[in-house]
């Protein structure tokens, strides 16, 4: 055997028939109700590889469930250790993959490729879907792969197995899996609870501005949820019933605005996107969140003609800063420095709308990242899926995160539900932004191009 194929620890095989005989004795009670608690220290590493030896299920799932209650009783740097583990010891056979390679040279065929393709697989994915089928096994392996995101910033090299979490979540985790629901004052208060707690756009104070949020007819707040995480929102979209565009979010989520009929209603308005699960980040299901709501909207109010968001411009501030600071750079026109340039001694300094909204039209349809994306994250999203930028709005957001994170501008993204589909091929094939004519003109005007 080569010195990268994995080996069984010697120390781990002494004792793996004594540990999976004494883990299935104490699991036969998970057919029946709870796992006991382990009376003594149980190894991750052994748990693990005892769980890969098993072929029957009911002894799989007790071992399943002993290692993630295991792990989740560990200190944190027994968590890292064991992550780490995760990469060096359930990797890949190199020598059977070294063996499949030389067949696939010799013979070619389609059985020699999907040898291959099962040498190639790591371990530790086989290990995940084993320990995805323990009772809460879907729910501890998202609490995992949070901690697997931590120790990546450490240790650049377990990117490796973040691919692997992201790879399998993405399959279990996919549209077909999902359940929309629409949350209102009737949901349970666990639900609510938590939809209050993960809003991460427009915190919510309480239980009266909760209600505020969901309960009114021309308001409306949707959910996916997951069957293995039934009481957990995965993400949530809150909505505005209007007749009209929204310029600024301080009306739209006063309680002492006048309510209207949701019949009465013309304009949809996304007004806040949260997601709950910071072990789901990369795993994408936010864009059929808004299509399907866009449709059971159409289907529950045909009155309703426009669908728009009122977006944050999280990354314009500092982007901003970082143009004023640096004097070489033309992003920014020399007759608008002098103006902008208050902004850093007072970020909430009065500036003149026109320069404050041309700066952001051209980081928003300028900026890209190295990946040739557009730099702001939730331009990304809405762009990606198929949305248009439609409006910039100066002094939209005047809270005091809104001031820090974009000097109070906010967005309208415009969801045509005839270009949807189009502006999305046009934005991943090319990375094309759909842009309205008028923030198009903003920044030709300036004389800016589109890919700085």
């Amino acid at each position: 055997m080569g010195s990268n194929d994995v080996q069984l620890p010697s120390a781990h095989s002494r004792v793996i028939t004594d540990l999976v005989d004494a883990i299935i004795a104490r699991g036969r009670t998970l057919l029946h109700g709870r796992l006991e608690a382990p009376t003594e220290k149980l190894d991750l590493l052994g748990l693990s590889e005892a769980l890969l030896s098993q072929r029957g299920e009911a002894s799989g799932v007790a071992i399943a469930s002993m290692l993630l209650q295991t792990y989740a009783q560990a200190p944190l740097e027994e968590r890292k250790s064991f992550v780490e583990a995760l990469l060096s010891t359930f990797g890949a056979n190199h020598a059977r993959v070294d063996q499949a390679v030389e067949k696939y040279w010799k013979g070619g065929n389609d059985a020699d490729i999907a040898e291959l393709h099962a040498a190639a697989e790591p371990r530790r994915q086989e290990l995940f879907r084993r320990i995805n089928l323990a009772d809460g096994g879907t729910a501890g392996l998202v609490r995992m792969r949070e901690d697997v995101m931590s120790f990546v910033k450490q240790n650049e090299a377990l990117r490796l197995v973040d691919a692997d979490f992201v790879h399998l979540l993405s399959s279990w985790f996919n549209r077909g899996f999902l359940v929309l629901k629409r949350i209102d004052w009737r949901t349970p208060g666990n639900i609510l609870e938590k939809i209050k707690r993960y809003e991460a756009v427009h915190a919510i104070a309480g239980w009266d501005e909760l209600r505020s949020r969901i309960e009114p007819p021309d308001r409306r707040c949707y959910a996916f949820f997951h069957p293995q995480l039934a009481d957990e929102p995965l993400i949530f979209v809150e909505v505005a019933l209007t007749t009209g565009v929204p310029e600024a979010i301080a009306p739209l989520l006063s309680a002492d605005r006048n309510q209207i009929m949701a019949a009465n209603a013309s304009t949809a308005v996304f007004y806040s996107i949260s997601n709950t699960q910071r072990g789901l980040s990369g795993v994408s299901f936010g864009s059929f969140l808004i299509k399907q709501v866009v449709e059971d909207l159409k289907r529950e109010l045909p009155n309703l003609n426009t669908f728009v968001t009122l977006s944050p411009v999280p990354g314009f501030a500092a982007w901003l800063e970082a143009q004023l600071r640096n004097e070489r750079s033309s992003l920014v026109p020399l007759n608008q420095r002098g103006e902008l340039l208050s902004l850093l001694d007072d970020a909430e300094s009065v500036v003149d709308e026109t320069a404050l909204a041309q700066a952001a039209a051209i980081y928003l349809i300028c900026s890209r990242n190295s990946s040739g994306m557009p730099s702001d994250p939730v331009a990304r999203f809405h762009l990606g899926n198929g949305a248009s930028l439609e409006r910039i709005n100066v002094a939209a957001d005047r809270s005091p995160n809104g001031i820090r994170q974009s000097f109070g501008v906010m967005v309208n993204y415009l969801y045509d539900l005839n270009q949807i589909e189009r502006n999305h091929e046009a934005f991943v094939s090319s990375n094309e932004l759909a842009v309205s004519s008028r923030l198009r003109k903003l920044v030709t005007d300036m004389g800016a191009s589109g890919n700085r």
